[in-house]
């Protein structure tokens, strides 16, 4: 991550973080990743906690990297710490960020799961969870605009374009593990050619 900030954080600016990915949490419906554009919103734009290429490489590490999908908001807090000079405040960050974003959404998902499976036979319950589709989906291409606003000269970015051309028509016509894909733009982007 190239560009580093220098911030000075008070105890009121950590509280905020915390605060405000408490209230991301209820919302990501479909995963953290949905909050992103609002992240990018709060983090880089409003606050200037964040560059956006460490917003970027946040969420392009955590996504490269194995397991849960939900480590870019751990990196996203870490790089907040960093930015302060402080190793010990990335940890802090982490804290913040991280607990913010999964107690409550933890929480609401356990007691949610347990009464809709007892009561999924409800012509609400279905309902419910075939109207949630068309909304995570459009938060999705919410993230995917924040993330591509770095690639906006087509003279220049053509070669990404037209992978991620290729990437969402492969999705979408074949049953291609999306691994492969990840696999095929990571070896690109190593040779220089994405």
């Amino acid at each position: 991550m190239t560009s580093v900030l220098q911030l000075s954080l008070e105890a009121g600016d950590w509280l905020s973080l915390f605060l405000h990915y408490l209230s991301l949490s209820l919302l990501a419906v479909g995963g953290a990743i949905t909050t992103a554009p609002d992240m990018h919103r709060y983090l880089v734009v409003q606050e200037h906690w964040l560059t956006e290429a460490q917003f970027n490489a946040s969420i392009a590490i955590a996504q490269a990297a194995p397991g849960p999908n939900v480590l870019f908001v751990a990196l996203m807090g870490w790089n907040v710490g960093l930015n302060t000079g402080s190793n010990s405040a990335g940890l802090l960050g982490v804290l913040a960020t991280l607990s913010g974003m999964l107690l409550p959404s933890t929480t609401l998902t356990y007691v949610a799961a347990r009464w809709g499976h007892a009561n999924r036979e409800l012509r609400g319950v279905r309902a419910f969870k075939l109207g949630l589709a068309p909304i995570v989906i459009a938060l999705l291409v919410a993230t995917g605009w924040i993330l591509t606003s770095a690639h906006d000269r087509p003279d220049r970015d053509w070669p990404l374009w037209a992978l991620t051309l290729i990437c969402v028509l492969l999705v979408w016509r074949t049953r291609i593990h999306m691994l492969w894909l990840l696999g095929v733009g990571a070896l690109l982007g190593w040779f220089g050619w994405i």
